[in-house]
């Protein structure tokens, strides 16, 4: 107290402060709040790397769209490419096709392309330019064909009998390492099969069975079965028929139709009943073909009960006959002389709505002309005409040839000026 005492002061000492208003009580309540600003800069601090990070995975998100966008722009572009360059390639082929078109048609002055012309063009342009193609995927990066392609330009040129184009494919393959497979070999033996070079048929087959990773399946075995049984080689059909079932390759209904369809053919009516007996105990569900095969061949017997019967249970079935159905059915009843049976298909016919072709009204003016019945043979050329049908040469032959057994000469030449005056321009496309 003397120590403070003694202290001089000059002045009167100064009042206390006033009383600390309401309002600043507050504030200084709101001190602690201040006084714990360590925590919310460390509140800050989280905050500011919340947004980074947002950032941060906001640019990568940024980042990943536009390698997707240039991803997307390069796909683009490359599809944009590939297209200019199919349609540059169809600019070509259509170019091409018609100057050789153009090249067929002849002189100026021909009046008439005819189909066979556009067709043998069509078919010329199709085999050099997939053959053109075939040598330009080699030369293009990242493009080299493979054994599909080579399997769809070796179907190509069998079509056009390009049998040495085929060998020069089939040379190619091998001089690229690419092996032929189930679907290379069954086009070519079915090819060579249909144009009856067994030779060639034979070595595919044995060149395909030496193959390790090459197997025949039910296509092999149903060409090999077609070639031989079409040819009339009976015996050999059924060799090859026990071999590929003993390998076990079983047959399906296409196995079936060609049996039956060579057995007919061939005149065995006991084994082509066998087949369907064998088909009726495993329930091997008939088509169009089945009936089609065994009606033609009933008829061609001359076992009018039986085709009809068939005919009748083809209807019951729900399978629709067709032309060739209608075509078998003419036939039968023309060698048999059955004109009534002829005029109730015509009937049937009216009530229908299948699509006739020239070939089932060549087999109408074949029976009426066996018949004798030339009346109905000249209308058949009226319901030609109101069908959309036009004659060709078969039927100008066919009706040529029943005149002149009959020895009516008059007709003959009346036909025959038929035939120069307009019927010849309009069937020289038709021979068959």
């Amino acid at each position: 107290m003397a120590s403070l005492s003694s202290t001089p002061y000059p002045h009167r000492p100064p009042p206390p402060p006033p009383p600390i208003p309401t309002r600043q009580c507050k504030t200084q309540r709101a001190r602690p709040i201040r006084a714990s600003s360590s925590a919310s800069d460390g509140a800050g601090e989280l905050s500011v790397t919340d947004g980074a990070r947002r950032r941060s995975r906001s640019g990568a998100v940024d980042a990943e769209k536009l390698r997707e966008r240039e991803a997307r722009e390069r796909k683009e572009e490359v599809n944009r490419k590939i297209a200019s360059q199919k349609a540059v390639s169809v600019i070509l082929r259509r170019e091409a096709t018609k100057a050789l078109i153009e090249k067929k048609r002849g002189p100026t002055n021909s009046r008439k392309l005819l189909p066979r012309t556009v067709l043998e063009a069509l078919h010329e342009r199709i085999t050099a330019l997939r053959w053109e193609s075939a040598l330009k995927m080699k030369s293009t990066r990242g493009c080299q064909p493979d054994v599909h392609t080579y399997s769809i330009l070796i179907k190509s040129c069998l079509q056009v009998f390009a049998y040495d184009k085929v060998q020069d494919l089939l040379s190619d393959m091998e001089a690229e390492g690419i092996k032929p497979n189930t679907i290379t070999y069954n086009t070519l033996i079915d090819s060579y099969g249909k144009a009856k070079m067994f030779a060639e048929m034979e070595s595919r087959i044995a060149e395909m069975l030496r193959q390790p990773d090459c197997e025949p399946d039910v296509w092999t075995m149903n060409s090999t079965l077609r070639a031989f049984g079409g040819s009339g080689q009976i015996g050999t059909m059924e060799k090859c028929y026990e071999k590929f079932q003993s390998a076990g390759i079983q047959p399906n209904i296409r196995t079936f139709n060609i049996l039956l369809d060579s057995f007919a053919k061939a005149g065995n009516y006991e084994k082509m009943s066998a087949v369907m007996e064998y088909m009726q105990k495993y329930q091997y569900s008939w088509t169009s073909v089945t009936y089609n095969v065994l009606i033609d061949a009933f008829g061609r017997a001359c076992d009018l009960k039986q085709m009809e019967h068939l005919f009748r249970l083809m209807q019951s079935e729900r399978i629709k006959p067709n032309c060739v159905t209608l075509c078998s059915l003419v036939r039968a009843y023309g060698q048999t002389g059955k004109a009534d049976k002829i005029k109730g298909v015509l009937r049937f016919i009216d009530n229908s709505d299948v699509m006739l072709d020239t070939v089932f009204f060549n087999c109408l003016v074949d029976a009426f002309g066996r018949m004798e019945c030339f009346a109905e043979m000249k209308d058949v050329l009226e319901m030609m005409k109101q069908k959309g049908c036009k004659p060709d040469k078969i039927t100008y032959r066919t009706m040529v040839k029943a005149y002149s057994n009959s020895g009516m000469m008059s007709h003959v030449k009346e036909l025959q000026a038929l035939f120069e005056s307009g019927w010849k321009s309009s069937t020289e496309d038709g021979e068959v």
